[in-house]
């Protein structure tokens, strides 16, 4: 007896979808327990993840706590206990902590009389590539000023050319210090528009300022007008 056409369409889709199921029930056989296993370790670099984000969050906190106890008790006089914990500061992971931990130790070197001691750890820092170069400029302008009597004019003057510019952070203290070495290498007129242009620059503190107006005074330079924008600067 003839199969209808259609009977015949019907019979050949129910073969092919139980070759299908046929084809799918082997493939997860064959793969079901690899695939498993990819979701698991999934799950578990989410998770190891997470504990590593929170861990960094405490110890973070912990280190935090800790460095705040450490000043205290450098400002109280409780000066035994303070190398051991900069020791574990400055192996704390964030560079905020660590290297704060070392320019404290430097300081504390300084309150004791040892200014080799914290002349070596600024030079230290200031030559770190591995911390963020903010870090690495403060300890250049201690450093410098720590060693400014010692050093050549020349050499501060090289040594803070990047940062005694006008816009820099650090224009006040650095271009201040180049000023004073341009003064003693007797590159007057030099010094005198250093000076002025510290005066007129608002964004260094005004004690600074107040001195760069007296100093381009007496080199010839008027810097009068920056010295009036001073004296009427409203109080902050």
């Amino acid at each position: 007896m003839a199969i209808a056409p259609d009977q015949s369409e019907t019979f050949a889709r129910e073969v092919d979808e139980n070759l299908r199921r046929d084809q799918l029930r082997d493939a997860a056989q064959a793969y079901g327990k690899w695939a498993i296993a990819g979701v698991v370790l999934f799950l578990l670099a989410i998770g190891a993840w997470l504990f590593w984000r929170d861990h960094q969050a405490k110890q973070a906190a912990a280190d935090s706590e800790a460095m705040a106890a450490t000043i205290e008790n450098i400002g109280s006089g409780n000066i035994a206990p303070v190398a051991g914990q900069l020791d574990a500061l400055e192996q704390a992971h964030a560079d905020a902590i660590s290297v704060s931990a070392r320019l404290t130790r430097a300081a504390l070197a300084l309150q004791q009389n040892d200014r080799p001691k914290a002349i070596g750890i600024y030079k230290d820092v200031a030559a770190d590539g591995g911390i963020a170069q903010p870090w690495r400029e403060v300890a250049t302008i201690r450093q410098t000023a720590l060693e400014f009597d010692t050093l050549q004019p020349q050499a501060v003057i090289d040594r803070l050319d990047p940062l005694a510019r006008p816009g820099n952070a650090w224009f006040g203290s650095a271009g201040e210090m180049t000023a004073l070495a341009l003064l003693k290498a007797g590159r007057k007129s030099e010094a005198g528009r250093l000076f002025a242009a510290i005066a007129a620059d608002r964004g260094v503190p005004e004690t600074i300022r107040g001195r760069a107006v007296q100093m381009a005074g007496t080199l010839g330079v008027d810097a009068s007008a920056a010295l009036a924008q001073i004296t009427t600067a409203p109080a902050q």
